[in-house]
C-alpha cells in the first residue's frame, strides 16, 4: 500500500512540475485553452497506470487536493482564500478525477476479463452459483 502512495505523490510532483512549466497560470492563454491543456497533459501525467492503484482514503485525498490545486491555479487563487466550490464555479468545471479512475478501473477490469475468456467463464459460473 505504501507503494501506491508514494507513485501517486511522485505522479503529482511530476504533473504539478509540467502545470509550472507550461505557465498555465498565466493570462495571456485563453481559459477554454488552458482547461483542454490540463486534461490533455497534466491529467495524462498525473494519473498515469491509475488503473492500476488499490486507492486508500489518504490517496484520494492527494488526488483530490491535486485536482482542486490546478483549477486554483488556473483561476489566480491562492490557497490561503479557502474558497472550494466557488473555484470551480468560477472556471466553470467539475471535479471528475475520481470519476475518471474508476472509469479507467472497470474499462480495465473489462479488458482483462475479455482477453481472458476462461477467467471470465469461472467469475459468471462463480456469480450463478454464488
Amino acid at each position: 500500500m505504501q507503494d501506491v502512495t508514494r507513485e501517486i505523490k511522485s505522479r503529482i510532483g511530476f504533473a504539478k512540475a509540467a502545470f509550472n512549466k507550461k505557465t498555465l497560470s498565466a493570462s495571456r492563454l485563453d481559459l477554454n485553452l488552458r482547461k483542454k491543456v490540463v486534461k490533455c497533459v497534466i491529467w495524462i501525467i498525473a494519473l498515469f497506470c491509475a488503473e492500476s492503484w488499490t486507492l486508500r482514503k489518504v490517496d484520494w485525498k492527494y488526488l483530490e487536493s491535486f485536482e482542486m490545486w490546478c483549477w486554483e491555479g488556473m483561476g489566480k487563487i491562492s490557497w490561503t482564500d479557502h474558497v472550494r466550490n466557488e473555484v470551480l464555479q468560477r472556471i466553470k468545471e467539475e471535479r471528475n478525477t475520481l470519476q475518471t479512475i474508476k472509469r479507467r478501473k472497470a474499462n480495465w477490469n473489462e479488458h482483462i476479463l475479455c482477453r481472458n475468456c476462461f477467467l471470465k467463464h469461472a467469475i459468471t459460473e462463480r456469480l450463478r452459483e454464488g
